[in-house]
């Protein structure tokens, strides 16, 4: 049973697996690989508990951040992957350790709305939901999701509204997406915290350093996700345990754990398992209009679109959202989200889509880079529990896709140490 006081630093992420292994503190030396948000976060937290530790890190290619990366040309700026964060202490405190306070702004209060396109016709995401989908059949299989193992689309008996859920965070459909891993909360997947939610809740909101988020927000960084990287790694290059080996290639943990004479404990591997892990695509491109060519759009978060015969899954309000500037003075800035699944691999055709759902002729059309995101499938929450642990694992693959799970599950592991 964990404690009341973890409960409070890391709330519904204490549902989720620790895969660690139980000696990996004896450690004299630790070997992380991947820089991506989660190794950085690994090394940062571990470094700065353990001095006395040697922590080599490494990332097989040039670059920090792994699918972190924020786009820019000229006064336009479009994150690609994660552009906000959730409420969470635990980033929050992330945050006020770098320094980063100034940067780190709530979300526009007016850009709040979600939007799902059913048959056509733009559904606001809202406590009337539960009407749409039907709250007597909700009821009844969130309670058959508390045997665990389910897929999403058995938790939310409305197909369309299930699937635009899982396509705007896994880029997969609902049938074959973990419900424990989407939302252990709701089918109560691992331990439940041990009082009453809502006074836990009231303790958590008490913790944040910087300042408590409203209900319903978000936040995010000035300059896009790119500024945190870059903080995380400037803070970790003046740590004198933690060596950077760029451009070093990782076969297995075994292979890594051979090369730096360590035992398997010792390793932190924080990337995927090869081709025991299948995945999908996503290509992201920015699309921006000066502000009377949209001013029809309603300003808000985005609008989820489970229709298959349309290329773009998602559209992202950009330069609604963030407090901070991410389009020219006088323009509105979308982030389109396009399954590889759904796409004849044809600009033209995302433009065109893109065109009849927002506006002709927008000022800029890009393509800004390709995600490749892990598939968690019905059981996958259960085939974590069970996971052996000969070495330790973090990251995006393994018991969540968030940047808030990623960033509290660091806290986690360094508390070991």
């Amino acid at each position: 049973m964990t404690s009341l006081d973890e409960w409070v630093l890391h709330g519904d992420e204490m549902r989720r697996p620790l895969l660690v292994n139980p000696k990996i503190s004896e450690s004299t030396k630790l070997v992380i690989v991947g820089a991506g948000l989660s190794g950085l976060c690994c090394a940062y937290r571990i470094a700065k508990k353990r001095p006395d530790l040697e922590i080599i890190l490494h990332e097989k290619s040039s670059k920090f951040g792994g699918v972190i990366s924020t786009w820019k040309e000229n006064e336009w700026l479009c994150d690609v992957a994660v552009n906000a964060t959730r409420p969470h202490p635990a980033f929050w405190r992330l945050i006020d350790d770098l320094n980063l306070n100034s940067f780190f702004k709530t979300s526009n209060p007016f850009a709040k709305s979600r939007w799902v396109l059913l048959d056509g016709k733009r559904h606001k995401l809202s406590w009337r939901t539960i009407f749409k989908i039907g709250p007597i059949k909700l009821l009844r299989s969130v309670k058959r999701s508390r045997n665990g193992g389910i897929s999403v689309s058995e938790l939310i008996p409305n197909k369309q509204i299930a699937d635009a859920m899982c396509l705007g965070i896994v880029n997969d459909t609902s049938e074959n997406v973990d419900a424990d891993f989407l939302f252990p909360s709701l089918t109560k997947f691992g331990e439940n915290p041990p009082i009453k939610k809502s006074k836990l809740n009231k303790l958590i909101s008490e913790t944040y350093p910087i300042f408590t988020p409203k209900k319903g927000s978000i936040a995010s960084i000035e300059g896009g996700m790119q500024t945190l990287i870059d903080a995380v790694v400037s803070e970790i290059t003046k740590l004198e345990n933690v060596t950077i080996i760029h451009d070093s290639s990782a076969e297995s943990p075994e292979s890594i754990a051979k090369a730096c004479q360590v035992g398997m404990e010792s390793v932190l591997w924080t990337v995927p398992l090869g081709k025991d892990q299948s995945s999908s695509e996503i290509s992201i491109y920015a699309v921006g209009y000066k502000q009377e060519q949209v001013s029809h759009i309603e300003k808000g978060y985005g609008t989820l679109i489970p229709d298959t015969k349309l290329p773009i899954s998602g559209i992202l309000h950009e330069s609604d959202v963030h407090q901070s500037q991410r389009s020219p003075a006088g323009h509105r800035l979308f982030r389109l989200m396009v399954p590889h699944s759904r796409w004849d691999k044809d600009d033209s055709s995302v433009k065109k889509c893109a065109e009849s759902l927002i506006a002709p002729n927008p000022e800029i059309f890009a393509k800004i880079g390709v995600r490749e995101i892990p598939k968690y499938e019905p059981g996958h929450m259960s085939r974590m529990e069970e996971m052996e642990t000969p070495c330790s694992y973090a990251g995006w693959c393994y018991s969540g896709v968030s940047i808030t799970h990623v960033v509290d599950e660091s806290e986690r592991i360094a508390d070991l140490f």
